[in-house]
């Protein structure tokens, strides 16, 4: 189940639909990158909540017309999947995606390679 939801979020966000990406996610999710503030939002590098997740991947979106993920692997446990794609720009990323018991996500992680 959990690699399906992997293979889906690539899917979702490739489509460009961020309500398609945001329909994965639980109301009250949490989101920490550390591309957070350098885009201007929270600067613990944390956003919470399904608008606060619209309002920071939007802009992110507008920035990144030409995204694209392309799956690497998947590395599930019972209650997480970690994709391991590459983007548009060849920078290879960690997404570490935790679920609840309806499968919705409520925790997501963008880990980054430090250099």
């Amino acid at each position: 189940m959990l690699a399906a939801l992997g293979r889906t979020w690539v899917e979702a966000w490739n489509t460009g639909d961020l309500e398609r990406v945001l329909a994965l996610y639980d109301e009250a999710a949490v989101m920490t990158s550390d591309r957070i503030p350098a885009m201007g939002f929270d600067p613990s590098g944390t956003v919470r909540g399904k608008d606060s997740l619209r309002a920071y991947w939007g802009k992110a979106l507008g920035l990144l017309p030409e995204l694209h993920f392309s799956l690497i692997d998947l590395f599930v446990s019972p209650d997480s999947v970690v994709v391991f794609y590459e983007n548009e720009r060849g920078k290879k990323i960690c997404e570490y995606l935790r679920v609840n018991e309806t499968g919705l996500i409520v925790q997501g992680s963008a880990n980054h390679l430090p250099h």
